[in-house]
């Protein structure tokens, strides 16, 4: 088995990952007198911002997935292979691959990031991931599971350590989670499960630092706080969690809660590839790159996104954030830069514009900061909707996802409370089939 690649005359671009990087350097690459070759794992663009909401019976897989494919239908100089990197041959320019290897002239590893859990193997082997569509499905499964499952037992402090909800990381994905989970304790289960009380059913959210959102204002962070707390999420901060065996979280503070759910998004990592040099890979997983998105020591090897660590920006001493907007912007200046090269033009370095930052709590609950303004409530979650459905891909997941949300919106329904006996046996199997 081969990659199966046309021959070309021009220079060939070869970008890993499909993710907004990825999509957005190959977009503008599109009338280029290159070629542009995809590789991904998946077959799909993953709107990721929006796996939380798969995760919670909000909204169903398909609506925040999109084949990378279609996306390109009509981009004539692109060819697109589902395929896993295994290894790069930088002397060679030679890029390795599971199906067979692949010669380029520029190389851009756009791969993203994983679950980060520091180090810690217990809480690696017990806790859930949430990176990918396949772990949001099975979470899903999961967690209506344990709702069934809860309806057979008679003993309280069991039904709680099964509907006891534990998030860790106060961060954007931690927040709209826990928002999500209380939601669901809120108007769901009085309706489906009207047998279990409803005080068996706690979501707690924990948090290291000593504030919620650290990268929003204090002012935002209170609100965020304050929002949760009003919904009934337990939040403890200044709290880190030091074990966890599947069955009982042990908290820095000493503290345990028995949960059979603890999800885990206190940090993610880059995923390098193998066979690049140690002294550029960072103990987060990240590349060190150049201002140009160029690793160091390479001449036409570059990484953007989640898995780029560009230090040079001051307002961002530790690397700009792993966000998608960062991602886009990366992509698109390389794109730029790529034809400059190729011209014999001088290259102009990458230049982040942050255009704001935003979460949602819950309904009518959300907050932004963009342009100097901050706004929580209503109107933050107006934005924070009209935001993720013009970013989405596809006019008909745009449509699917403003449906879903307009219907949800009148009826606090969540109409994909189904399991799917394939991914929903247990947990151990989760992790086996994530891991794999």
């Amino acid at each position: 088995m081969s990659l199966n690649i046309p021959e070309t005359k021009n220079p060939r671009v070869v970008i890993v990952g499909g993710g907004f990087g990825g999509i957005n350097l190959a977009k503008h690459l599109k009338h280029a007198p290159v070629q542009v070759v995809l590789l991904d794992r998946n077959n799909y663009h993953l709107f990721q911002p929006l796996l939380y909401q798969v995760s919670t019976a909000g909204l169903e897989p398909d609506s925040i997935a999109f084949p990378l494919r279609g996306i390109f239908r009509k981009q004539k100089n692109l060819v697109f292979r589902m395929a896993e990197v295994t290894g790069i041959r930088a002397e060679e320019n030679i890029l390795e691959t599971g199906i067979g290897e692949l010669h380029y002239d520029y190389l851009i590893f756009a791969t993203g990031s994983n679950t980060n859990f520091f180090g810690n193997k217990t809480i690696e082997a017990n806790a859930i991931g949430m990176k990918s569509l396949i772990e949001a499905v099975q979470i899903r499964n999961y967690v209506v599971k344990q709702f069934e499952e809860s309806l057979l037992l008679t003993d309280p402090e069991q039904i709680k350590a099964k509907l006891n909800f534990v998030m860790v990381g106060g961060g954007p994905t931690g927040v709209e989670l826990a928002g999500a989970f209380a939601e669901l304790r809120k108007y769901i289960l009085p309706k489906d499960y009207a047998s279990i009380p409803q005080n068996l059913m706690n979501v707690y959210l924990i948090e290291a630092g000593p504030r919620l959102l650290a990268s929003f204002s204090e002012q935002t962070s209170q609100k965020t706080l304050k929002s949760l707390e009003e919904l009934g999420v337990r939040v403890m901060l200044s709290t880190g969690v030091k074990e966890y065996d599947g069955k009982t979280v042990t908290l820095s503070t000493g503290e345990q809660i028995q949960s059979h759910s603890l999800l885990w998004s206190a940090g993610v990592k880059g995923v390098p590839v193998h066979g690049l040099p140690q002294d550029i890979i960072l103990p987060n997983g990240r590349i060190l790159v150049d201002d140009f998105n160029k690793l160091k020591g390479f001449k036409n090897v570059y990484a953007i996104g989640d898995i780029a660590q560009m230090t040079n920006d001051p307002r961002f001493p530790k690397g700009y954030p792993m966000v998608a907007q960062v991602a886009i912007q990366q992509g698109v200046n390389l794109a730029k830069n790529i034809l400059l090269e190729m011209n014999g033009k001088v290259e102009k370095p990458f230049h982040y514009k942050d255009l704001g930052s935003m979460a949602t709590i819950g309904r009518n609950r959300a907050v932004a900061e963009f342009a100097g303004i901050k706004m929580s409530g209503f109107p933050a979650w107006v934005v924070w909707m009209i935001v993720h459905l013009m970013s989405l891909l596809g006019f008909r997941n745009k449509l699917v996802v403003f449906i879903n949300w307009f219907y949800r919106y009148f009826t606090f329904e969540r109409g994909t409370r189904i399991i799917i006996k394939r991914g929903a046996a247990n947990i151990v199997k989760l992790r086996q089939t994530v891991a794999s």
